[in-house]
């Protein structure tokens, strides 16, 4: 009678053992616990999957919705005009350049610009003590003493000629050819008086040349002291882009720039349009950049300016479009890709469509998808397939499958379709 009890006591246990997990899963108790992302599929585990109407949803906890940026807007219409893209190479704008010199030879004894010191106009950039400048601050003094003087001695011949004169004429001793060679020596002094103002005026054009403003010029002349110092300021106001000059260095006229400054806000764009395509390009067209190094930035610009000749090598022409740059995005040299909107002539007025921004639009198991949220269930997203067309300056046009005013995920829908992978992965297995 043992062996029988023993047999009846193992199915026993071995009954327990498979209720136990069972009683587990029933009540919750002892399952994995809940992730902040959830497949509606989930909840047909271990029943018949004849109904697979959640297969398309992901549900999403709150704070994993505002971490992943995920956020629903409404389709809007668009009227979007025909695109092209062109090769393209970021540029300094030329026009809001400057190449920085010395107008006179001289010594750098004060560097204040530094490489990527952001300047106002006016800014000191460096300061030279000039032996040339010196000379011409002496030359000025003197000459100016010189026309003083002069001033004086016209003065004096003035007088003593009237004075002979009136002696003649009264017959007071005074004879004719004294009166003559007074008359002589007043206008000596008068061409000396002539020569004294201009060789002031010259020299105090030179110094002016040499960058000595007006006040500069009135306090030289005041205080009469030779400062041969003179500071070369920003012309414009921009960034240092280039510095070819050290602390003491000797610079003359002859060297081209020592400070390059340029104004890094506003870029441009250059882009080599082929000839066929140069019809549908006018002024003021919009264009978008697109490289992978600023993916992540919208830069958007105009056409301001379309070369009027085609290289005959490549069979382009240059395009100009200025683009603004306030993030620090682009850098003068990198190249890009630039999308220009074209003028289409056959139909110069699109109708409006459905758009939605490209990162809305995903490719779900080879179908182009949207995220739409579900109705009346919070944090829950569905895939709807749409039938989409060419994109359009970061637009895509919807032509099926979504309709103005629907809610759909504009933005984060990478991270629903990511998680539908997942659950999907999870239910294959």
């Amino acid at each position: 009678m043992t062996r029988p009890i023993c047999w009846f006591a193992l199915a026993a246990l071995g009954a327990l053992v498979v209720a136990l997990p069972a009683c587990r899963d029933k009540d919750g108790k002892g399952a994995p616990p809940k992730t902040e992302a959830a497949h509606k599929g989930d909840e047909h585990a271990g029943h018949d999957h004849g109904d697979e109407g959640h297969s398309d949803e992901v549900v999403l906890m709150p704070e994993a919705i505002e971490r992943y940026g995920i956020k629903v807007e409404q389709a809007s219409l668009y009227k979007l005009k025909p695109t092209f893209l062109a090769p393209a190479r970021v540029s300094f704008n030329a026009e809001a350049m400057a190449h920085v010199g010395s107008p006179l030879p001289g010594r750098v004894t004060e560097l204040r610009a530094k490489l990527g010191d952001i300047v106002s106009k006016g800014d000191v950039l460096l300061v030279v003590e000039s032996p040339e400048l010196g000379e011409a601050q002496s030359n000025f003094l003197q000459k100016r003493i010189l026309a003083q003087t002069s001033v004086a001695g016209v003065n004096l011949a003035k007088n003593a000629l009237e004075r002979a004169t009136r002696l003649y004429e009264q017959n007071k001793g005074i004879a004719l050819d004294e009166v003559q060679r007074r008359e002589v020596e007043y206008k000596s002094a008068q061409a000396a008086y002539q020569t004294g103002q201009s060789a002031a005026v010259a020299a105090e054009n030179k110094i002016h040349v040499l960058g000595m403003d007006q006040s500069a010029v009135e306090k030289l002349a005041e205080t009469g002291e030779v400062n041969p110092r003179f500071t070369i300021v920003a012309p414009l106001p921009g960034r240092v882009v280039e510095r070819e000059v050290t602390l003491g260095e000797l610079v003359n006229p002859e060297k081209e720039a020592l400070i390059v400054l340029a104004d890094t806000t506003t870029l441009w764009v250059l882009a080599d349009v082929p000839e066929a395509r140069l019809p549908e390009v006018s002024i003021g067209a919009q264009a978008w950049l697109k490289s992978s190094a600023v993916n992540g930035h919208k830069h958007e610009g105009t056409v301001s300016y379309i070369s009027p000749m085609v290289n005959p090598r490549t069979r382009s022409a240059q395009v100009r479009v200025a683009v603004q740059c306030k993030h620090g995005t682009l850098w003068p040299g990198m190249f890009v890709q630039v999308e220009i909107s074209a003028t289409d002539q056959a139909n110069p007025d699109p109708p409006p469509v459905v758009a939605v921004p490209e990162d809305a639009l995903q490719t779900v198991e080879g179908v182009p998808s949207v995220f739409v949220p579900v109705l009346n269930e919070p944090n829950t997203f569905t895939k709807r397939p749409v039938t989409a067309g060419k994109p359009v300056a970061g637009l895509v046009p919807i032509h099926s499958g979504l309709v103005e005013g629907e809610s759909f995920v504009a933005s984060g829908s990478f991270i629903l379709k990511a998680e539908l992978g997942k659950a999907s992965a999870e239910h294959q297995h």
